[in-house]
């Protein structure tokens, strides 16, 4: 709702995504949560939905000439609207905020809380040595594990 404002298209979407999930469920390969999956789907039915709309509001001459000049090519001056790139980045940017949380949740709880602590709170490193009662060269060596752990965990999800 919180990306259609129309609960009668929401649920339509949602229909289609639960038929799209269920004829594809064989191809579920089990490396995310089925509700990641489900999101996944989700998201692109809404992406593709929104990209049909842009295009049936289109004026199909003015899509590949500029009415003033028509020796101007539509490739060259055609700019991508910024309505649907910008909803496009948000979509991917919920994904991937999903995918994170779900690597973070693999790690271990004060593995956790550091990086919280250094990247989500911006402490600085004196504080978290001394709030975790560890050394400055055990808080980088977790940062780097962590970092590690974070990029494979990301990578396995998006192959």
């Amino acid at each position: 709702m919180s990306k259609i404002r129309d609960i009668d298209l929401a649920k339509d979407l949602v229909q289609d995504t639960l038929i799209s999930a269920l004829t594809k469920l064989d191809t579920f390969e089990h490396r995310s949560k089925l509700r990641t999956w489900l999101t996944s789907i989700l998201n692109r039915k809404i992406i593709d939905h929104w990209r049909k709309a842009e295009t049936r509001y289109v004026d199909p001459i003015s899509s590949f000439f500029d009415q003033d000049d028509p020796d101007k090519h539509w490739i060259l001056n055609k700019q991508e609207n910024s309505n649907i790139a910008n909803f496009v980045d948000e979509i991917t940017q919920e994904e991937t905020l999903t995918e994170l949380q779900d690597c973070l949740d693999t790690l271990p709880e004060k593995w956790r809380g550091i990086v919280a602590s250094k990247y989500l709170e911006e402490k600085d490193s004196e504080q978290i040595c001394n709030d975790f009662d560890i050394t400055s060269s055990n808080l980088w060596v977790i940062i780097h594990r962590t970092k590690l752990l974070l990029r494979d965990c990301l990578k396995n999800k998006w192959v």
